[in-house]
């Protein structure tokens, strides 16, 4: 058994082997000690290898799944080994002492779940695939619960925010991948080969040419080619549901790094949970596929100003019409996920409770699908998605004559299987339920022929139906002439058979195999007609999950007052009371009034630098517009009484930030590695938000950065900017930038007690308020004393020397510093390549030397 074992092993490398051995699945060696620890279950030893004990454990197979995903949550991978011939094939194989095969038949992963237990009903599962070649970066995502399959090629640079938009449960790359760090699963490069890519993708789709699907390009193919030999090596066989590719272009999205999603909280906090999200603020869907999708379209809100007015024109007919809102979210919310039920049995692991999901739910979609008919002049959204809810009638009938109402999960009990649908198999039922009333009347014959009363006919696994009576009255029994053969005694019951009950007992048996093998074949059957239909199938799902989402986002528009933002062509940003949904969900559970202020981001005015106290609202303000500018471009109405908006091709944050130890990086390295890829990449239709700029190192050095950064964006990146800052020095910008213009969170100071006010004014701050925010946080009032006075000396000097901000003045605007420096090094340039070297006689040297260093 220990060379089959290792032999399985080895096949199976890192992950750990789930063994099968009757009801358990046993784990050995290095497994058995990892899941031991993980799953907190005993550690025992079985047999010896190489002179020392076999470590053991074991989970009983009926509830592997729930071990399965405690596994799968530690990180770890686990091969499945079942047992592929029964112990009469392995007899008739290889004698009585033969082993019975084993076999490798699945690899569950991460990012290949299909079980219901082991997914988040409201979130996506990913799994990515980094392609790379010809200097070009793709990247293949699939999700095997849903089929979903997308091929998107991005730079090298936005790799790290590609994976961060999609949440990947599970990253596969090359051996020789330069994403290596990126990845969770190295495979071998030939699996990334383009060649090797297309030919796989033409095999699983059964086509002689992609074309039909779109234009891919080399690294395109290498990392679906790379996905696919990674999904077909897992499922051994079984190969998972994916629908043809959709190829997207990075550019079709607003670009969004990972540190501004984590920043803005997007999806998920910075504590990793859903709860206190972005997500979880506007989530009114009420069902998974369409948490799924809202989920999706806040993580890449599009760039196409007719699909988003599209979306919106849906979201607009619910949110004006009450009574139809509620109607469509009453039918959705009953009707179940048949996204990932196809899923499950796409991939082999479905049951009856799946076709009959499927049943249900392609019902409900078709009459969905008549009632929205009736809507006079529906969005072209609508008109798109309706005829997807139709077109599944000889589905949803033969699936209504085959099943019973309320499926099993299981197939191996039978039974569901509706009575009518199959003549042999209503027969076989009836030939059975015969078996056992005749076993009913024989246990009332032997009741009466022995006279004891306590007599039962049973049933187990080992010894089929017998009969069973109390020990103490088995006597009349086990005489040669009672025609009751002994068979096992037990303590307080002896166990007998008879002819009479064997003849009968066969029967039963017979006809409950005959039936259960019956099921088998229509079960195999109903799949086989549902997997036909299932890009169709697909299709409807999608189409429920986008009513889901339109309904939803319009039930939070009209619960929170939302408008419905206005998309323009030109760079603008203008909010009217503009709100931030999460802060004013948690304000409004505390029974307080958020406080809405406005924003007008023009050409004339594009830079807004924002001062005040800290805790007085200015990092709120500046998350939520940027916010405000996701919810709108993902076909949302947005939390304000107005919104006027250019499209936002990149969305910058550099909001807060911490030590990233892993990559050695300081809190201050991570801020500036963060702005200096703003300054990089934003262009003119960028929206950026800056807090604080410079605070992490030494008051001249961050002011010093601060000013150089604004000059930056406004005389360079020229794009919409909201810059919170605590460098009240910061404000003499306003004189040269045309653009910039300054504001200030409020804040008032009654009988020594400091009030803030939240409100947005114009115009820079008074004064810095830090030492009554000090004194509102509890600093005892000896410190805040001996603060005071070291402020005064502080200020005194500073009135003296003109303060930090001294000489400023005088300095030239960013683009003109540039190009004087610029200047200044092409003369030195210029006098270096005169030179002669090998012509100059030291005194020369030395004196040309001179001359260098007085012009540098």
């Amino acid at each position: 058994m220990m060379t089959q074992y290792l032999g399985l092993k080895a096949e199976a490398q890192d992950c750990l082997l789930f063994y099968r051995m009757g009801d358990f699945f046993e784990l050995f060696m290095d497994d058995a000690r990892v899941a031991a620890g993980v799953l907190d279950i005993a550690l025992t030893a079985r047999g010896e290898h190489e002179g020392k004990p076999i470590p053991m454990c074991g989970v009983p197979v009926h509830a592997a799944t729930v071990y399965l995903q405690r596994l799968i949550k530690a990180g770890h991978r686990v091969a499945i080994a079942e047992q592929v011939e029964s112990p009469a094939e392995a007899k008739a194989r290889g004698g009585s002492k033969a082993l019975v095969a084993r076999a490798i038949v699945r690899v569950v992963t991460a990012g290949t779940l299909t079980e219901e237990a082991l997914l988040d009903a409201r979130s996506d599962n990913w799994c990515v695939a980094i392609g790379e070649a010809g200097g070009s970066v793709a990247i293949a995502a699939a999700d095997v619960s849903t089929g979903r399959f997308e091929i998107v090629e991005v730079a090298g640079d936005a790799v790290e925010a590609e994976l961060a938009r999609l949440g990947a449960a599970e990253v596969v790359a090359s051996e020789a991948s330069a994403f290596e760090e990126a990845a969770t699963t190295l495979r071998p490069k030939i699996d990334f080969d383009s060649g090797a890519g297309e030919a796989r993708l033409k095999r699983l789709y059964g086509v002689a040419t992609l074309d039909g699907f779109g234009q891919f390009g080399r690294a395109g193919l290498a990392a679906a080619g790379g996905l696919v030999a990674y999904l077909e090596h897992n499922a051994k066989g079984a190969m998972p549901f994916l629908r043809p590719p959709r190829i997207g272009r990075a550019a079709e999205t607003m670009a969004i790094d990972a540190a501004t999603r984590e920043s803005l909280e997007l999806t998920c906090t910075t504590g990793g949970v859903r709860k206190g999200s972005l997500l979880d603020a506007v989530d009114r869907t009420v069902t998974g596929a369409g948490a799924r999708l809202l989920g999706a379209d806040l993580g890449a809100p599009l760039m196409d100003k007719a699909a988003i007015d599209a979306r919106l024109d849906l979201v607009r007919l619910f949110h004006d019409d009450q009574a139809a809102r509620e109607r469509l979210r009453s039918t959705l919310r009953a009707l179940p996920d048949i996204g990932r039920a196809l899923g499950r049995l796409a991939a082999g692991r479905g049951g009856p409770r799946d076709l009959g999901q499927l049943r249900d739910g392609l019902d409900g979609a078709w009459s969905l699908g008549e009632r929205l008919d009736g809507i006079v002049d529906p969005p072209v959204l609508l008109r798109d998605i309706a005829p997807r809810l139709r077109g599944h009638g000889a589905l949803i009938d033969l699936l209504k004559r085959a099943l019973v109402p309320s499926p099993p999960i299981e197939a191996s009990d039978g039974g569901y299987i509706a009575a009518g649908y199959d003549a042999a198999l209503d027969d076989l039922r009836d030939a059975g339920a015969g078996g056992r009333r005749a076993i009913a009347a024989l246990e009332a014959e032997f009741r009466a022929s022995t006279g004891v009363t306590a007599l039962k006919i049973r049933h187990n696994g080992v010894l089929g139906y017998h009969v069973e009576v109390p020990a103490r009255a088995a006597d009349p029994l086990m005489k040669p002439e009672s025609g009751f053969t002994h068979r096992q005694t037990l303590a307080g019951v002896v166990r007998f058979n008879t002819p009479a009950l064997h003849e009968v007992a066969a029967k039963v048996s017979q006809s409950g195999a005959h039936a259960l093998a019956a099921e088998a074949a229509h079960l195999e059957e109903l799949t086989a007609q549902a997997l036909a239909g299932r890009e169709a199938i697909a299709a409807t799902a999608d189409a429920l999950a986008r009513l889901d989402v339109a309904a939803g986002l319009a039930e939070r528009a009209a619960e929170g007052a939302w408008a419905r933002p206005s998309l323009v062509d030109h760079a603008c940003f203008e909010i009217d009371g503009g709100r931030h949904p999460v802060v004013e969900a948690a304000v409004a559970k505390s029974g307080d009034r958020f406080v809405a202020n406005d924003c007008n981001l023009s050409e004339s005015s594009r830079l807004w630098l924002v001062t005040g106290p800290n805790m007085g609202g200015k990092s709120t303000f500046l998350r939520q517009n940027a916010l405000i500018a996701v919810l709108a471009q993902a076909g949302s109405y947005v939390p304000a009484t107005k919104a006027t908006l250019g499209l936002v091709d990149r969305l910058f944050s550099r909001v807060g930030a911490s030590d990233n130890l892993a990559r050695g990086r300081s809190t201050f390295m991570v801020e500036m590695v963060e702005t200096a890829a703003i300054l990089a990449q934003a262009t003119p239709r960028s929206f950026v938000i800056l807090d604080e700029v410079g605070r992490g190192t030494s008051t001249y050095d961050g002011l010093a950065i601060a000013w150089a950064v604004v000059e930056a964006i406004h005389e360079d990146n020229r794009c919409r900017c909201l810059f919170a800052t605590h460098y009240h020095e910061l404000t003499r910008l306003a004189e040269r930038c045309e653009a910039l213009s300054l504001h200030h969170v409020r804040a008032r100071e009654w009988k020594g007690e400091l009030v803030l006010l939240h409100e947005l004014a114009d115009g820079p701050a008074d004064r810095s308020y830090g030492l009554a925010v000090a004194r509102l946080a509890g600093m005892s009032p000896a410190t805040v004393a001996r603060a005071k006075a070291v402020l005064a000396k502080l200020e005194a000097g500073r009135a003296k020397t003109g303060g930090l901000a001294a000489g400023l003045d005088d300095l030239p605007l960013f683009a003109a510093a540039a190009q004087v420096e610029e200047a200044a090094c092409d003369v030195l340039r210029e006098d270096l390549a005169k030179l002669d070297i090998d012509a100059m006689s030291p005194r020369d040297a030395l004196e040309a030397l001179y001359r260098l260093k007085a012009l540098a």
